[in-house]
């Protein structure tokens, strides 16, 4: 079965509603790690909206699983990846206007400068990892950049209607994630996956992991964060 990557971003978006010190996002990872985790993830983004610089360097430190760092491909981040250096780096698209992040990072437009980025990071040991839509032409965009796995972004899927609409979309994932191994790199995946929707993409051959948070934030604010876990890997494993 893939592994868990447990996004613990919205922890920190629930603390900073109050600029206060809780509730904690280190906590949280404790409490992820015990429900079975076997990633914690974070984006520190450019406007700090949720997760702070001193949060990933506290994970960092107490983490018992491997860390993955979001980020955008920017000078300040770079800078920040290198002196913490998480496990992993996955560099994503960032708009300040946005909710959530709304696409893939368009690896094709800018390979130079991702190229350059994917280099610095690699340099310090740190696994790089592309978060691209399911389009063959990032594909190919992404392995010439350097980077050894790309995660697919999974929203459409998750948005689409169940039927005809969201079939559609599974075989756009399922047919760059084909590519993406073909390519003779690590498949990953993750966006707006939840407990009735992940079981078919968990599925997908030699899928290594799947990067879920807001709902399993979401569930923990009725059963805890560590059952919250525990029960989206059973989601993805199809048992129960």
């Amino acid at each position: 079965m893939a592994k868990l990557g447990v996004n613990i971003d919205h922890v920190a978006t629930l603390r900073q509603a109050r600029q206060g010190t809780e509730p904690d996002p280190v906590w949280a990872a404790v409490e992820a790690e015990l429900g079975g985790a076997d990633l914690i993830t974070v984006h520190l983004r450019e406007d700090r909206r949720h997760i702070q610089d001193r949060d990933v360097e506290l994970l960092r430190q107490s983490v018992q699983v491997p860390l993955n760092l979001e980020m955008a491909a920017l000078k300040e981040m770079v800078a920040i990846a290198r002196r913490v250096k998480p496990a992993m780096a996955t560099l994503v698209p960032e708009k300040r206007t946005e909710v959530t992040t709304e696409g893939g990072l368009d690896v094709a437009a800018n390979n130079r400068a991702i190229s350059t980025v994917v280099r610095r990071l690699s340099d310090m040991g740190i696994t790089c990892s592309a978060f691209i839509d399911a389009d063959l032409r990032q594909v190919h965009a992404a392995q010439q950049a350097g980077f050894t796995i790309c995660e697919l972004h999974t929203g459409p899927y998750a948005l689409a209607t169940a039927g005809p609409a969201r079939d559609k979309e599974f075989e756009r994932v399922r047919a760059a994630g084909e590519e993406i191994l073909n390519s003779g790199m690590q498949l990953n995946a993750g966006h707006g996956l939840n407990y009735t929707n992940v079981q078919t993409i968990a599925r997908l051959p030699h899928l290594s992991e799947l990067h879920i948070g807001h709902a399993i934030v979401s569930r923990s604010l009725f059963i805890g964060l560590r059952e919250a876990v525990a029960r989206m890997k059973i989601a993805m494993s199809g048992v129960g």
